[in-house]
């Protein structure tokens, strides 16, 4: 939803995208093209209706949220126009390093001021495409923000070069909603990037983009059907590029009973074994993983902690803390993360009834529920709010599937 946004800024037309997200980040892409110069008009069958004549923004402020990818990909976006931007945040995102555009962003004549290489950010474009060497191994989403750039400013004959590129399944993601944009990037084993021009009058004035359902948000629902009972979900591409369709191979791993159609998956639950699987490309997994090692039998060996440390809190650290007032026993040992089941043969101890706290992580939030569907008693979810980052209608969700869902004030 966010990269469809970004795209039909940069789209000189008309953009109808369907199926919009309404989660506190897709917002947040909202706000952020229409003060970049795009028109937002939301349809009565909830179609959005974008309309764009390049970057040309309205005002000289810019707010990201919450959004980790909304700083990374707007601010290159941002840097096309010749008009100088303050960019900002707010939450977990003020604590975010922000050095990779301190480094990379001159290089393209764009000038910049940050805050120690953290927010608020000051910069002053236009962005000047030109051959660069990056490092990919903090966040892909800083590459998805170069990719977007070069590809409106029509970059010819230039190449992105990317070292330690971690998270290529959403490198996939972007290039493919580029592509839907009239915007061609090939690349070499995702170690260097090159720009294709299409010549403009291929690419239609008025274009429409249906934005695919969620992986990432509908890992916890299928995570619940494999711990605590059948379940359908509908909406998903399983052809998808998105990085946490893994979350298929993870309960086929565990030994979830499974069944996988093109429009529905189908998942029961069954006696669950341990499993290893490594998560340096889909980190945001490790939530979800979690909850489903909680209830396998054996110790879980999950890869790729070393990717947990600059996401809304340390989730490593709040994974351990937070599933160890549940009952579940996590060990962290350099990037390997060590979760003990709780099942013994066909017996499965109770999570315990307690209170946890999200740290206003939505994952570890919606984590903790699925956890929770299996408890001896109540499970209280301090600052539970923080699922509307990302899926606003989770515990809504969970109230269709039989659970009691209270909220205090």
């Amino acid at each position: 939803m966010q990269r469809a946004c970004a795209a039909a800024l940069l789209h000189q037309g008309t953009t109808s995208i369907i199926n919009p997200g309404n989660s506190f980040d897709d917002l947040a892409a909202i706000e952020m093209i229409q003060h970049l110069g795009a028109t937002v008009t939301k349809l009565d069958n909830g179609t959005l209706l974008i309309t764009s004549n390049g970057v040309q923004p309205k005002t000289a402020q810019l707010n990201c949220g919450e959004s980790g990818l909304g700083i990374r990909m707007f601010t290159p976006i941002a840097a096309l126009s010749h008009q100088a931007i303050q960019i900002n945040g707010k939450g977990s995102l003020l604590s975010r390093p922000m050095h990779f555009f301190d480094e990379v962003l001159p290089m393209l004549q764009v000038q910049i001021v940050s805050t120690n290489g953290h927010l608020p950010i000051q910069i002053q474009g236009p962005l000047v495409p030109k051959n660069i060497t990056i490092d990919g191994g903090l966040s892909s989403q800083f590459l998805t923000g170069l990719l977007m750039a070069y590809g409106a400013a029509k970059a010819d004959q230039t190449t992105i070069t990317v070292q330690h590129l971690k998270s290529k399944p959403y490198i996939d993601l972007t290039i493919k909603v580029m592509e839907a944009f009239g915007m061609q990037v090939q690349h070499n084993n995702y170690e260097t990037f090159q720009f294709k021009q299409i010549n403009p009058k291929q690419i239609p004035e008025n274009l429409v983009y249906q934005v695919e359902g969620d992986w990432s948000g509908a890992a916890f629902l299928l995570v619940a059907g494999a711990v605590a009972g059948s379940i359908v979900v509908k909406g998903l591409d399983v052809f998808s590029t998105q990085a946490d369709k893994a979350i298929l191979r993870a309960l086929s791993d565990a030994g979830a009973g499974l069944s996988i159609q093109e429009h529905q998956i189908e998942v029961n639950a069954l006696p669950l074994k341990a499993f290893h699987f490594d998560a340096t490309d889909c980190p945001d997994l490790f939530p979800p993983l979690v909850a489903l090692a909680s209830f396998c039998e054996g110790t879980t060996v999950i890869e790729g902690v070393e990717r947990l440390a600059h996401k809304e809190s340390n989730r490593g650290l709040t994974l351990q803390k937070e599933f160890a007032k549940l009952g579940v026993t996590i060990q962290l040992q350099d990037n390997l993360m060590l979760i003990s089941g709780l099942r013994q043969g066909l017996q499965c101890q109770a999570i315990q009834s307690t209170e946890v706290h999200s740290h206003h992580d939505h994952r570890i939030a919606m984590a903790a529920a699925i956890a929770a569907l299996n408890a001896n008693g109540p499970v209280v979810i301090e600052a539970a709010e923080a699922i509307n980052k990302s899926y606003p209608a989770f515990y809504a969700h969970l109230q269709q599937l039989g659970v009691e869902v209270i909220t205090q004030v």
